[in-house]
């Protein structure tokens, strides 16, 4: 397995759900967001550091999707 991927998986299954009871805090973001509830500065900044693994993981993912698919390109 790729490193960044381990590195990704690692960081988005601990940071980025913690704290993990009673819900995922990046959950209680996003429903946060979605309902429109008024939400302070450090709260953006809470969901910027709760989603940066996120965005991470979907970055390597997306970027290994890519790369196999232009080497299946090019071997035709």
């Amino acid at each position: 397995m790729n490193k960044q991927l381990q590195l990704a998986l690692m960081a988005s299954l601990t940071l980025g759900l913690a704290p993990f009871t009673p819900e995922p805090h990046i959950w209680k973001q996003i429903m946060n967001i979605y309902l429109g509830r008024p939400m302070a500065g450090i709260d953006w900044f809470d969901l910027l550091m709760h989603g940066a693994p996120w965005l991470f993981l979907f970055y390597v993912l997306g970027s290994m999707a890519f790369k196999k698919k232009t080497t299946e390109e090019k071997a035709k």
